[in-house]
């Protein structure tokens, strides 16, 4: 029998001997779930005034966490949301260990036909800080790469018409924690400011 002897490197073994790290993050990792359905109370409310279609008023906030987006922990809360096979309404709330913290608008079929041109021209006439999803691939990708995002302001009026799918999206660094919700809070009021009619 062939044995293959696998060593850890001194970096690895200093971490898997320190239970304090898994344990922190545990503990971090709660606190995000806990100010996401926080932030999920006050979404609810916001929605509440607006004028979105029946379906995507009556949705309830989701929050799912997981381990390995791009190698890394990360929880989401969808809210709201529709997630239908064609048809597709979420806002998204993306905390993504080491990265950031992200707030993203997502519509595809009836939605992005119904949205579509006011948010385009909303955008157009604003100063913003949006960007706007340049993969016309794969609509799932979360990362702020150049090969996925890009500013709205760097947008032809060409590309605007082509777009499969509307992905809008504004992040912070995790080291910006402490103004968390009120980022989450003013960007969710922004989109749903863009989505009036």
């Amino acid at each position: 029998m062939n044995e293959t002897k696998i060593k850890l490197s001194a970096t690895e073994l200093d971490l898997v001997t320190n239970a304090t790290v898994l344990l922190t993050k545990n503990t971090i990792i709660g606190k995000v779930i806990t100010a996401f359905g926080a932030l999920a109370s006050d979404m609810q409310i916001a929605v509440t005034a607006s004028h979105l279609p029946q379906n995507v008023l009556s949705s309830t906030p989701k929050i799912a966490r997981g381990e390995n987006y791009l190698g890394l922990p990360w929880v989401m809360l969808d809210y709201p949301r529709v997630f239908a096979k064609q048809d597709v309404f979420a806002i998204r709330t993306f905390f993504w260990w080491g990265n950031c913290v992200s707030v993203t608008l997502q519509l595809y079929g009836i939605y992005q036909q119904q949205f579509q041109a006011q948010i385009l021209k909303q955008l157009s006439a604003n100063d913003n800080q949006w960007l706007l999803c340049c993969n016309t691939q794969d609509a799932w990708q979360h990362h702020f790469k150049a090969s996925n995002y890009k500013p709205f302001s760097q947008f032809s009026q060409q590309e605007l018409a082509q777009l499969p799918f509307i992905k809008l999206a504004k992040k912070i660094p995790l080291q910006e924690w402490d103004t968390m919700n009120d980022f989450v809070k003013l960007s969710f009021e922004a989109l749903l400011q863009l989505l009036a009619t």
